[in-house]
């Protein structure tokens, strides 16, 4: 992957998290946030 590549994807994701607290607000990614640290504990034990 380039630089240029990872730029632009980077940017992508930080616009659409934007897009997303603006229209919905943070508790969702609250949520979220606690799966995705959840998952990756599971993912350790599996290791």
């Amino acid at each position: 992957m380039t630089n240029r590549i990872a730029i632009c994807l980077g940017l992508i994701l930080l616009l659409a998290l934007t897009i997303d607290v603006v229209y919905n607000g943070t508790d969702h990614l609250l949520f979220l946030g606690k799966k995705l640290f959840e998952l990756i504990e599971w993912m350790a034990f599996w290791r």
